[in-house]
């Protein structure tokens, strides 16, 4: 019952505080490692998957090992487990970033939305219609819900505040350095590939999720015949399964790195519009209702079963 309070807690306080404004771990952890990044110069030597792989391991590591021995404690350990899964969870942030693109492209003004998505998004956000401005919001939601929300999750019920702290650092690690760029394609090989490896089973459970809170059968359908066309191997599922749930259509070519880049499109139905942020927002909100009741049950029934 201690874990379900810790995790309750952890989501409320993400609800009601969202991320603080300064001094964030992940964004200090961010600072970090691009310092560390900053010290092998790209034509160095050391830019391979080798030193890659050594810095992320030892990196994630040390922090990891950090955080255990901390939540260890006899007396204060069960609130800084609390503090520290709130401070890996992003589900304020993603939903008022989101907020920020719709209400923009709800006051007409599409300048303000393509800066807007364009600190949820890597690619280029400057020459894009309103369409596309929803559609690669709701994409960035869909995706950061796995990344952000559901993976955290995943990896408290799994392991702890340790376990939601590791996965969050590989995250963060993999959206700096996991790019296929010239840049990063040695150095940012560990950082990507153990990304995946993390995402594997959350992303296909926040797939499922999707399609059980949307429009089942068809966000099902996309899953299972689209999500293999998609480069990232979880993002495929996630963004699938979404769009069959909202019955739209996602994906198609973008801009990422001054290069046009061809993409499948992912879904079915009509384009996506201004509109679809919100529902793409609930799928988020209604799947943390989803598994809060699920674990709640299994919780619940472990201890009664104990009893």
């Amino acid at each position: 019952m201690t874990f379900l309070l810790q995790l309750i807690v952890g989501i409320l306080l993400d609800w009601t505080l969202g991320e603080p404004s300064r001094f964030h771990p992940l964004m200090g952890f961010g600072t970090l490692a691009d310092r560390i990044d900053r010290t092998f110069p790209e034509e160095s030597l050391w830019r391979n998957k080798v030193s890659g792989l050594i810095v992320v391991v030892t990196l994630v590591g040390l922090i990891t090992l950090l955080v255990w021995w901390l939540i260890s404690w006899p007396v204060t350990g069960m609130i800084t487990g609390i503090i520290f899964f709130y401070f890996t969870l992003g589900g304020r942030s993603l939903f008022e970033h989101a907020r920020d693109v719709q209400n923009a492209l709800n006051a007409e003004d599409l300048k303000a939305a393509r800066v807007a998505v364009g600190r949820m998004v890597s690619r280029d956000t400057s020459a894009m219609d309103r369409t596309e401005v929803s559609l690669a919001t709701i994409e960035s939601v869909l995706e950061n819900g796995n990344d952000a929300v559901f993976g955290t999750i995943f990896w408290f019920v799994l392991l702890g505040a340790p376990g939601a702290v590791c996965y969050r650092l590989i995250n963060t690690l993999d959206a700096m350095w996991g790019y296929r760029t010239a840049q990063y394609s040695e150095f940012g090989w560990a950082a990507a590939r153990l990304d995946d490896l993390l995402n594997w089973i959350p992303a296909r459970l926040c797939a499922l999720t999707y399609s059980l809170v949307g429009e089942t059968k068809t966000a099902l359908i996309c899953w299972k015949k689209q999500a293999a066309a998609w480069e990232s191997p979880n993002a495929g599922p996630v963004i699938a399964a979404g769009a069959g749930a909202l019955q739209i259509q996602l994906g198609g070519p973008g801009v990422y790195h001054g290069l046009i880049k061809a993409r499948p499109v992912l879904g079915t139905g009509r384009v996506p519009v201004p509109e679809d942020i919100q529902r793409a927002l609930w799928l988020v909100q209604y799947g943390v209702m989803l598994w809060l009741l699920v674990i709640a049950l299994i919780v619940v029934g472990r201890q009664l079963s104990l009893a």
